[in-house]
């Protein structure tokens, strides 16, 4: 007895919708997509000093050091400058920008500055005391001017807090004077 077979044939492909499917979901996934733009700011990390170099008197190397309580502007060599109370539950970071200036104008070619956070500091909080210490914006009658401060910022950890550091601040006017 003979058989037939029947032949089958393969169907086809259908990917209609699935080209469909893929026309509508690219353009909405290029439409939805976030754009970050990141701004990178150039560090570096405190170079170690030897004896030699801390023993010069009128080489100011300028420290912020950033606390719960307050910001403290001093000199490694010389000592605490001033120490800026927190205002409510910020820094007072014009007052900080107002004491730079007096400082760059006291020595107006250092360009350093060491900034030292305590661990539990906001990144919030480190970038506006940085933008605080790298420049300045004033206006002069209609123009907006720029002063660049001290632009070239190494950043490390905070010492811990003396008994005496705490309690002593001087004015700014006096410390930077009695610096010459």
């Amino acid at each position: 007895m003979r058989t037939r077979r029947l032949r089958k044939q393969v169907p086809e492909l259908e990917i209609t919708a699935f080209i469909n499917l893929i026309v509508v979901l690219v353009p909405f996934l290029l439409a939805t997509t976030v754009f970050t733009r990141l701004a990178v700011m150039d560090l570096q990390l405190p170079a170690q000093q030897s004896a030699v170099d801390q023993l010069k008197v009128n080489d100011l190397q300028l420290e912020v050091v950033i606390r719960k309580d307050a910001l403290e502007v001093g000199d490694r060599v010389g000592g605490l400058i001033q120490r800026i109370p927190v205002l409510g539950a910020e820094h007072d970071v014009k007052a900080l920008q107002q004491l730079m200036v007096l400082v760059k104008g006291k020595f107006p070619d250092k360009r350093e500055a060491t900034l030292l956070a305590e661990p539990d500091t906001s990144y919030d909080q480190l970038v506006q005391v940085m933008d605080a210490v790298r420049g300045t914006v004033t206006t002069q009658g209609p123009k907006v001017v720029r002063a660049e401060l001290f632009p070239s910022i190494s950043v490390g950890d905070a010492p811990r807090r003396s008994g005496n550091a705490a309690t002593a601040a001087a004015t700014p006017a006096a410390a930077v004077k009695g610096r010459s």
